[in-house]
């Protein structure tokens, strides 16, 4: 399956828009990466803790929406973006989406 955040595929023609395609994922942090988190917040620099987290939801999300285009017999996915929102204190969802569609070669 090709995923892209392009609206186009070289060599390739949309010959159909299938539709919107979405995969998400609610994540948080157990408590003690959380106090580590807000001491490192303290003192400045990467909360690595948060950053493998979010890298982990974002894969997760993408595997998603790659299913849910699959399910509609997709061969490719176009425009592929990111939305985030935190969902309550310390969880966060990660959302990804774009369209699902059949392609022809040119």
């Amino acid at each position: 399956m090709i995923v892209t955040t392009t609206d186009f595929i070289p060599g390739y023609e949309i010959e159909e828009i299938l539709g919107v395609v979405f995969g998400n994922t609610v994540r948080a942090k157990h408590i003690g990466k959380d106090l580590s988190a807000m001491l490192k917040n303290i003192v400045g620099g990467e909360l690595e803790e948060y950053t493998e987290m979010l890298k982990d939801a974002r894969r997760e999300a993408v595997n998603r929406m790659v299913n849910e285009a699959k399910k509609m017999d997709a061969e490719a996915i176009v425009n592929l973006r990111f939305t985030t929102a935190q969902t309550m204190a310390g969880a966060a969802e990660i959302l990804a989406y774009g369209t699902a569609v059949k392609l022809r070669r040119v």
